[in-house]
């Protein structure tokens, strides 16, 4: 997998905001078979930026409306909550 396949997207919330205005965390969406190691040289490569920790966690889908035609589930995807070097940032814009 190359560094566009691992990190899907940074995820833009007001629990995220506060994380990166206080703790230099960013939480991204990442490959569900990606390793840390593998989401730490992607995000490093990507955003030029560097890595000191990296928790991840899989996040299991909601279940949407059931007794109705559209009735299912939202894929499973896996966050990772990167923690950068003090002075690090990733741009959002």
């Amino acid at each position: 997998m190359n560094s566009f396949d691992i990190v899907k997207t940074v995820r833009l919330t007001e629990k995220g905001t506060r994380q990166g205005e206080k703790f230099n965390q960013y939480t991204i969406v990442a490959d569900r078979r990606a390793t840390k190691p593998q989401i730490r040289t992607a995000v490093q490569e990507l955003f030029k930026v560097k890595v000191v920790k990296i928790n991840t966690l899989n996040v299991r889908g909601k279940f949407r409306r059931q007794r109705t035609a559209q009735a299912g589930q939202a894929p499973d995807w896996k966050k990772a909550i990167v923690t950068l070097k003090k002075g690090d940032k990733i741009s959002l814009t």
